[in-house]
């Protein structure tokens, strides 16, 4: 069973070990989180060149345990059994995060389905089981929330701030606050244009 967490990785070391398309998609990920990433292959399809420069490390090279010694999170996505047990073993030994792509039982994390709306981040998660069905059901989730949910995020934050600043009870904000979260995108503009 998994401890659900959402993980600050800005600034934070990140290695991705391999260079096809899922260490791509990997790597991407890191990179929208705003983490430090290096990626380790002997060959990198060539969207990794393709990056903008200066916002990851390529390393052209076979993998050695050096180039992951002082990181936060690995991943390995290199598509060979052994070297992904070799990697998970060293990351265990060394209490660094490793989730081996496709093996959940070499894994001290797993990267769910997600659906992200500026603030907003809705996981599914299978628990490794089932990531087509993790994937329908972001898929579902994605139609029943639309891009403008960033906008409203954004809002209800600013409505949350200034509902702070007065001088309700917890009780009293609390329910302001459920209220409000009932309402529509427009209408939650509206309310927070005539609030100031």
């Amino acid at each position: 069973m998994y401890y659900p967490a959402m993980l600050n990785l800005r600034d934070k070391k990140c290695v991705v070990v391999g260079g096809g398309p899922v260490a791509l998609r990997k790597c991407l990920a890191l990179l929208e989180c705003e983490a430090s990433v290096k990626v380790v292959s002997l060959v990198f399809q060539k969207e990794f060149y393709e990056l903008s420069a200066g916002c990851i490390e390529l390393i052209q090279d076979v993998f050695h345990t050096k180039y992951i010694e002082d990181c936060f999170l690995v991943v390995a996505a290199t598509g060979e059994k052994e070297l992904n047990r070799d990697i998970y073993r060293y990351c265990e030994d060394n209490r660094i995060l490793i989730n081996v792509v496709d093996e959940p039982e070499l894994c001290s994390f797993i990267v769910p389905a997600y659906l992200r709306r500026g603030d907003l981040t809705i996981s599914i998660s299978t628990g490794g089981k089932s990531p087509a069905l993790a994937k329908r059901i972001k898929e579902e989730i994605e139609r029943k929330y639309p891009a403008e949910y960033a906008e409203y995020v954004k809002i209800m934050g600013l409505i949350r701030e200034r509902i702070m600043e007065k001088k309700h009870t917890q009780q009293e904000r609390m329910q302001i606050l459920t209220e409000l979260s009932h309402l529509q995108c427009n209408v939650i503009s509206d309310y927070y244009e005539n609030m100031k």
